[in-house]
């Protein structure tokens, strides 16, 4: 039985936590702040913006906390079936709606991360610490000191492993720094704000769909999305580009709704009332890590690589780093091997949601970010080309479906079928959304 040390008590320490327990390791997490049941927490300042689970992340966290999709939905959180119930609106047009059997879990993050307290079991948690370096040296980390911020005490944490799961502000490049490693790093930069509010709809509004609305490339750097939470309210988070600053003040925040692409979130907002105020929130940079091989050390989750949050992929690579976690320990306990194997299974975990947000990103003219080669533009007009097919067919749509949720990997969109269907369709811009008889009705009483 081993020690493992986990840094970062959110989404992704957790399951990286549970990945550990899970084989009877003596497991410590060491979170910076202090948990208060379910509210935002200091520490995570886009807690109270939109987030979302994907099928994929769903599944992984099943698999690696029992019961955790239950006791989600129990506290009052939303499954949503996509693409039957969201109204997507893509730079190409209206996605249809049709059964497909992915969904999305919609909730506010500190539900979520309550949730996933409650039942991660066998784990230490020490909470108001934080890592200030690691131990060892260039070709093992043997544990890291950490600092009460309650008395600023200091002491040593020896490990068999250490996880970074301190997500998009870790310092495990300084930390490799000083033994001696670097870490490289690759940042797109697209400049997203964000502007966040939770809303009451009218009763008869409650079972409306969820509405997504895409910003549109290369300069339409608005978007929205209103997605069901607990308590029968729905989380509106409007975002921007660079160049695109959404208000926080009420009749700025429903003018910006008004001037994205289309108004169908203006409309929803309209059938609805502002509970409490507005938050905003400014993302950082996209940052993909490439960490050297270092025995003892591995990281996780958002410290690896963080996108653009309006693709809703964090948490669910998050999940898939801590099954890859926990195969790697299956196999290889946490002996001196164990960082090596797990780190490329994050490499992989990581790579399709990277493409598929940096591939969307690059496309706006205001992004910052390493120039495009041929092979990137050749992606980038194959990418299109799926879009306006998704946007009237269904084989096409599924397919761009199950791989956007990374149900599939991207490598799916090139089979021959889906290639002759996507330049054989003719593309055909649905500029209505795909309302039934009932919601129209709704949105004109």
């Amino acid at each position: 039985m081993g020690h493992g040390l986990v840094l970062g008590g959110g989404v992704a320490g957790l399951l990286a936590a549970a990945a550990l327990a899970g084989h009877g390791h003596v497991v410590s997490v060491v979170e910076r702040d202090r948990f208060d049941g379910a509210r935002p927490r200091r520490g995570v300042p886009q807690g109270r913006h939109a987030h979302l689970l994907l099928a994929r992340g769903v599944r992984a966290i099943e698999s690696l906390v029992p019961g955790f999709e239950a006791a989600l939905l129990g506290a009052g959180a939303h499954r949503v079936g996509m693409p039957q119930d969201i109204l997507t609106f893509t730079p190409f047009g209206w996605t249809p709606r049709f059964e497909h059997g992915q969904f999305l879990v919609s909730c506010r993050r500190p539900l979520l991360e309550s949730v996933l307290r409650d039942l991660v079991a066998g784990v230490e948690v020490v909470e108001e610490t934080e890592a200030l370096r690691l131990l060892g040296d260039g070709g093992r980390v043997t544990g890291a000191v950490v600092r009460s911020r309650v008395d600023g005490v200091e002491r040593e944490v020896l490990a068999d492993l250490v996880v970074d799961a301190t997500g998009a502000s870790s310092k495990a490049d300084r930390w490799l720094g000083e033994l001696g490693r670097s870490v490289r790093d690759v940042v797109v930069d697209p400049g997203i704000r964000y502007a966040t509010a939770l809303y009451r709809p009218a009763e008869r509004f409650r079972a409306f769909p969820a509405v997504c609305v895409q910003p549109g490339p290369p300069d339409e750097g608005h978007g929205g999305v209103v997605l069901p939470v607990e308590e029968g309210r729905w989380i509106v988070s409007l975002a921007g580009l660079r160049g695109h600053v959404p208000p926080t003040d009420e009749a700025g925040f429903l003018g910006y709704a008004k001037g994205l692409r289309h108004p169908l979130v203006a409309e929803l907002l309209g059938c609805a009332e502002l509970v409490g105020g507005i938050r905003a929130y400014g993302a950082p940079p996209g940052r993909l890590r490439t960490f050297p091989e270092v025995a003892g050390f591995v990281a996780v989750g958002d410290a690896v690589a963080n996108y653009n949050p309006l693709y809703g992929h964090g948490m669910t690579v998050a999940a898939l780093d801590a099954v890859a976690l926990r195969d790697g320990v299956e196999e290889h306990g946490l002996g001196a091997g164990v960082a090596r194997v797990v780190r490329k299974a994050v490499s992989r975990a990581t790579a399709d949601a990277w493409a598929l947000a940096v591939g969307q990103d690059v496309r706006y003219e205001r992004t910052f970010a390493p120039g495009r080669r041929l092979p990137d533009r050749v992606a980038g007009w194959y990418a299109d080309r799926v879009g306006a097919a998704a946007a009237v067919d269904r084989e096409v749509a599924g397919a761009l479906l199950d791989s956007y949720t990374l149900s599939e990997p991207l490598s799916r969109l090139m089979r021959p079928g889906v290639v002759r269907k996507v330049l054989r369709t003719k593309a055909s811009r649905n500029t209505e959304p795909p309302l039934t008889q009932e919601e129209r009705e709704l949105l004109t009483t």
